[in-house]
């Protein structure tokens, strides 16, 4: 039965459910906190809707209010982590991957820390004819690329595992100085996003964003790979935003948190 069939209390409820579903979806890990206005102009809903939602959504636990700022409720985080026991996180990865790769062209991948280094754990690759090597199960350096830098950011110990033997130089520019690195790492935390172009193979380039599970624990980190040639920095830059959204869906789909 679609809506238009359905009576009109169903379509009433509904369109509330709809309502309610983007104004959550105005709530990302950049911005956490929202004012009602900025609800209100996120969503375009009319003010007195966005009053009265937001006010029966607090009261349900679905939001929590701190004085004039408003942020997702803690209650939903214990519907949210149910939701993937049982589930392989890879199940959950590889459509985001797959969508990553349509949106921008080049080849998305999601990469774990295992053993010291960084895994490609899920791949869709770019239908170019020219593209990097990458193949799911590759294992690559922490110290050199974006998602080893986004590792890196939220994995301090790893950081300081990595930076206790020299830096291996793989390209000129790859960093081997540890100052600089910690100066780099830094950087990808407090921007929430990793852009290198050079690092770990000449002509290639790569960015990447953290994703988080219902622990506020790293899960792994998201990005895409491609040559310098159709990825200059200037390019990886204005798919940052591309790349964090996408971060930020499974994140969600986790059930997750950005540490605080």
């Amino acid at each position: 039965m679609s809506v238009e069939d359905a009576p009109t209390g169903s379509r009433h409820r509904l369109l509330v459910l709809g309502k309610i579903t983007e104004i959550l979806d105005a709530f990302t890990l950049a911005r956490p906190v929202l004012t009602l206005g900025e609800i209100q102009k996120a969503t375009g809903i009319p003010t007195s809707t966005v009053q009265r939602l937001v006010a029966n959504m607090v009261a349900e636990g679905l939001l929590d209010r701190a004085g004039d700022g408003i942020r997702i409720g803690v209650r939903m985080a214990y519907w949210a982590a149910p939701a993937t026991q049982g589930v392989d996180v890879l199940e959950l990865v590889a459509p985001v991957v797959r969508s990553l790769r349509d949106e921008t062209g080049e080849t998305a991948c999601f990469f774990r820390a295992e053993q010291g280094s960084r895994v490609c754990v899920a791949l869709a690759e770019t239908t170019h004819a020219l593209r990097r090597e990458m193949y799911v199960g590759k294992v690559m350096p922490l110290h050199v690329g974006s998602a080893g830098r986004v590792i890196l950011a939220w994995r301090p110990d790893l950081l300081d595992r990595v930076l206790a033997e020299p830096l291996e130089t793989l390209t000129d520019e790859t960093i081997t100085d540890p100052d600089a690195l910690r100066l780099a790492v830094a950087r990808a935390r407090r921007d929430g996003v990793s852009v290198t172009v050079g690092e770990r193979e000449d002509g290639a380039s790569g960015l990447a964003a953290p994703v988080f599970d219902s622990g506020a624990e790293l899960v792994g980190a998201l990005g895409v790979v491609g040559p310098r040639l159709r990825m200059p920095r200037e390019r990886c830059e204005g798919w940052v935003d591309t790349v964090v959204a996408h971060a930020e869906q499974l994140v969600r789909t986790l059930g997750g948190r950005h540490p605080r």
